[in-house]
């Protein structure tokens, strides 16, 4: 197939050397009769001498460039095959300079965009402790103030913070690789700081979390921020399309076939079997993200990839009406505590 393709495009290349001869060879038949010569056989032997070293000479062509037309044809497996030489035919030295340069334009306009994106990346670190900073302020004066107006806005600050907390991990995503920490964690203790940090989200939504585990601790390892951050997010959701609908979502700790589970139950309004495959699509918000206008796409997008830079697994179930369980899984190199 691939020696099919080479001799396609060497054929294409010289269609019109090709077409020419022959021409040309019809022309002197022409030239012959119309002037009153009538032995053909002549003719029609010099005309196969014509073809026979015509076909010589592209035969000879293909064999001495099949390696130029066989890389015309093949993709490059790699940017480093741009360095490749082919023949010392003057085309083929030709093609060899033009793809080195267009690697070093390439390597540059890259390294361009590595810096930007770097730059753009401080800048969204730095601008997201900035505004922590004034929340914190805001939230002290508003515990001065009376009810329900300082509810009211520790409410808004709260939102504030977890929106800039997802830009800011949003940002950290493109550079995961290098913000990564793998360490064992007590999923127990994630659990209580997460906990912790969500108790006046809980109390606002009039739900709250009920700890199941079938032992008394479990050890993974993993990344402790990035757990922090899926896990809050994994609570949110819970708790988001629970509210006004059950008063309790499930955090539940096992073991099974010897991988550790991090499991987030609620008991609200479900996924439409329509949104399940597209739930983890960034900005995507389906049906329930239309209802709850607070939904912003980006939750479950964060933390279906973060679960898969560090090898971990994400289950989903869900019925409408009735609920929605996700599982975040950890492999059994993962799960310390069965080893």
């Amino acid at each position: 197939m691939k020696g099919w393709r080479n001799m396609k495009l060497f054929l294409k290349e010289h269609a019109l050397l090709i077409g020419v001869q022959i021409i040309q060879f019809f022309m002197i038949l022409a030239i012959y009769w119309l002037d009153g010569y009538r032995h053909l056989l002549p003719a029609l032997y010099g005309i196969f001498l014509g073809l026979f070293f015509l076909t010589a000479y592209l035969a000879y062509h293909y064999a001495s460039r099949r390696k130029f037309y066989q890389r015309l044809t093949e993709e490059l497996a790699s940017l480093d095959d741009s360095f490749q030489t082919t023949e010392n035919s003057p085309i083929s030295k030709a093609l060899d300079h033009l793809l080195k340069v267009q690697y070093r334009h390439y390597q540059t306009g890259i390294k361009a965009l590595e810096s930007r994106q770097e730059e753009h990346l401080k800048f969204m670190d730095q601008w997201v402790h900035q505004m922590k900073t004034p929340l914190s302020v805001i939230e002290l004066i508003a515990q001065n103030l009376d009810e329900p107006d300082s509810s009211s806005i520790r409410e808004e600050t709260d939102r504030m913070k977890t929106g800039l907390n997802t830009i800011l991990y949003m940002a950290r995503l493109r550079t995961i690789e290098q913000d990564f920490h793998i360490k064992p964690v007590h999923l127990s203790k994630i659990i209580h700081e997460v906990n912790g940090e969500n108790k006046r989200f809980y109390i606002r939504n009039g739900v709250y979390p009920n700890l199941i585990q079938d032992k008394q601790d479990m050890i993974v390892e993993t990344d402790e921020k990035w757990l922090f951050f899926m896990l809050s997010q994994l609570i949110n959701n819970a708790v988001k399309y629970s509210r006004g609908k059950s008063n309790r979502i499930d955090i539940d700790i096992f073991e099974k076939n010897g991988e550790a589970v991090l499991e987030v139950k609620d008991y609200g309004v479900g996924i439409p079997e329509a949104d399940k495959r597209r739930v983890f699509e960034p900005f995507y918000t389906g049906e329930n993200g239309r209802k709850f206008r607070e939904s912003t796409g980006m939750g479950l997008y964060l933390t279906k990839e973060a679960a898969d830079h560090l090898g971990h697994r994400i289950e989903l179930e869900s019925e409408p009406g009735k609920g929605t369980i996700f599982r975040l899984i950890f492999s059994e190199t993962q799960n310390l505590t069965a080893l």
